[in-house]
């Protein structure tokens, strides 16, 4: 069964594209898009890649070799994805030089030809190794809230099972790819809903895309099981409306990075010998996809185990372990990680709105973007506030208004996002004094006045209004900001 192709992901040069047009173009449309230009000069574009454009393997066994990591068996399936082991880069390399990948003589099946094939995924590179700096963040890629959060908090901790690397506790979504030709990765749509991006450092892929208004077409009667590799032989009896998917087809080259927006299922080859640089995030834009996705998955693992509810002395409970278990983190985790980003964000506000002469009208274009983040955090905690086990008194505090300004991990939060904005926001410059702006903000009215042992959803909607309704009325800027708002 052949696919329908109805066209291809547009390409522009990255150079040429500000954030704000990124963020009107792709982003708020949840687009994709190709870039070109904003790989120049990294680190890993040369160190990495051989003068034969191929990549250069012998660099990573000496300067990572020890690393552990885990690695894809291309031709065996296990449940939804491909059969994972764990194995040293060196292994991992020496079986990529001992066992190269014959050309795939037969494209449109993308057929293994019978080799065992090892694909290297989801190495946490910058995690492992902070001081080689192998790239640097494109500027449009910036506003990352999952990455800036997971490198001061961790998104899940279950006290009674954590331990110090327990998957559950991810250190962050930024990866390393390294594939032979002819390695590739099942239809899926990326984790949590986020957004990604991924860079070629050398190599070519080819990538199918299909939007999520499509997506029901990959899944079966019941969208509880959906395609794993539509060039296969697709059974219409098991996935009736597959043939009718209408895919976007895209060829990224060398240096090149492709955006990924949420919720588009799609599935990747690489044409040639491959390294990739990946990220996966999400902030204000995609923030409902996320939510979506934890309520949809926590029905699921609700009815997975409805059958020993009376017999279960926390049920509700082990729906939300089953739901870090499964997705990455639960309701807690989610709320407390917006609840977090709202406060920070407020920080950022009444900063630069008290630093600033004729604060509207001189950093518009960042009052806006926090307005807007507080928006978005505001409506998801509005969906929140219908969920028993977040509401008052069902899970002791799940959050301290006055605690959370008291810890360090705040407040380099804090920092991290004050010099995130002040990048992408290249007029206004950050010279944030992060002690003297915290004991401003535990005499500021709001923070008096919420001063409670336990932050629900319901707190944190009257927290945002109360809290922009009395910055505006300080700085001046009251009607703006809650123009914003409305």
């Amino acid at each position: 069964m052949g696919i329908e192709i109805g066209g291809h992901v547009e390409k522009v040069n990255g150079k040429e594209l500000s954030y704000s047009e990124f963020v009107e173009r792709y982003l708020a449309k949840n687009k994709p898009v190709v870039l070109t230009g904003l790989m120049d000069g990294w680190r890993a574009c040369s160190d990495w890649v051989s003068d034969n454009g191929q990549p250069n393997l012998h660099f990573f066994s000496t300067h990572f070799g020890k690393s552990r990591v885990q690695v894809a068996d291309c031709g065996t399936r296990e449940f939804t994805d491909q059969k994972r082991v764990e194995m040293s880069v060196s292994e991992f390399i020496n079986h990529w030089l001992e066992d190269s990948v014959e050309e795939i003589s037969n494209a449109s099946t993308r057929e293994c030809n019978g080799k065992f094939q090892l694909y290297l995924k989801d190495w946490h590179f910058v995690k492992e190794y902070p001081e080689y700096l192998a790239y640097t963040t494109p500027l449009i890629f910036c506003d990352d809230w999952l990455n800036l959060y997971l490198d001061n908090h961790r998104m899940h901790k279950d006290p009674d099972t954590y331990q110090e690397k327990n998957e559950l506790s991810c250190s962050d979504y930024r990866f390393v790819y390294m594939g032979a030709k002819g390695t590739w990765t099942p239809l899926h749509a990326d984790v949590f809903r986020s957004y990604s991006w991924s860079a070629n450092v050398c190599g070519r892929k080819q990538w199918h895309f299909l939007a999520p208004s499509q997506c029901h077409l990959v899944f079966d009667r019941h969208m509880k099981s959906s395609v794993y590799n539509i060039f296969e032989d697709v059974s219409e009896t098991k996935f009736p409306e597959f043939k009718k998917a209408i895919w976007l087809e895209c060829t990224q080259e060398q240096n090149e990075i492709i955006f990924v927006p949420s919720g588009w299922f799609h599935q990747v080859h690489n044409l040639e010998d491959t390294i990739s640089i990946n990220h996966n995030w999400f902030n204000a834009y995609n923030l409902s996809w996320v939510w979506d996705l934890l309520l949809r998955d926590y029905n699921d693992a609700r009815e997975y185990i409805e059958d020993i509810r009376d017999i279960c002395d926390d049920f509700e409970g082990l729906c939300q372990r089953n739901l870090a278990a499964n997705t990455g983190m639960n309701f807690y985790d989610f709320f407390i990680f917006i609840a977090r980003f709202s406060f920070a964000n407020l920080v950022q506000l009444d900063y630069l709105l008290g630093n600033n002469e004729n604060p509207i009208r001189s950093t518009f274009p960042i009052a806006r973007h926090l307005a807007l983040n507080l928006i978005s955090t505001q409506k998801i905690a509005l969906k929140m506030r219908s969920v028993e086990c977040l509401q008052a008194g069902n899970h002791g505090s799940l959050l301290d208004f006055r605690d959370t300004l008291d810890d360090p991990k705040f407040l380099e939060l804090c920092m991290v996002l004050c010099r995130t904005y002040g990048l992408i926001h290249k007029h206004w410059e950050c010279t944030y004094d992060k002690n003297a702006s915290m004991d401003d903000l535990r005499d500021l009215d709001f923070i008096k006045k919420f001063d409670s042992l336990e932050c629900t959803p319901e707190d944190l909607v009257r927290f945002i209004d109360y809290a922009v309704t009395r910055l505006g009325g300080i700085y001046g800027g009251e009607n703006f900001l809650l123009s914003e708002l409305d």
